[in-house]
């Protein structure tokens, strides 16, 4: 007789904390914001792509602040479609997040870093939602 174990369950990924800005024709800044869990663009990047709006198209390139994430490589298969990351130490503000979908746009989100708390990204992350740059 043979013995299987008995597996426990996987723990389900966590759901990207994700708040977008309404959709406007007007340009803005800030198009929302998104609160990693950590600062590993490998785990973090694929949820954040993965809760976008599809209208927004296939996210090819990725620019983030080299202060802000851990050490990542220049390219990444998400979603079965390689996407580019750019990291930038000065022009491209620290808590700050671009994607870029050719031929659809480009949209700026604020990361709240991983380590704040909930009583404070909630706030963060509705004023960037709202279309309003909060300061920090």
């Amino acid at each position: 007789m043979t013995t299987v174990p008995v597996l426990e369950p996987l723990p389900s990924q966590p759901l990207a904390r994700l708040r977008l800005a309404p959709h406007s024709t007007l340009p803005r800044r800030i198009d929302g914001a998104w609160w990693p869990h950590s600062r590993d663009l490998l785990v973090e990047l694929p949820l954040l792509i993965g809760a976008l709006p599809r209208t927004w198209g296939q996210i090819t390139g990725v620019t983030v602040n080299t202060a802000m994430w851990a050490a990542s490589p220049g390219r990444m298969l998400v979603a079965n479609h390689v996407v580019r990351l750019s990291r930038s130490s000065g022009s491209h503000g620290r808590h700050t997040v671009c994607l870029v979908s050719p031929g659809r746009g480009r949209w700026d989100l604020l990361v709240v870093p991983p380590e704040v708390d909930a009583a404070d990204a909630e706030p963060l992350m509705a004023a960037a939602a709202a279309g309003v740059r909060p300061s920090h």
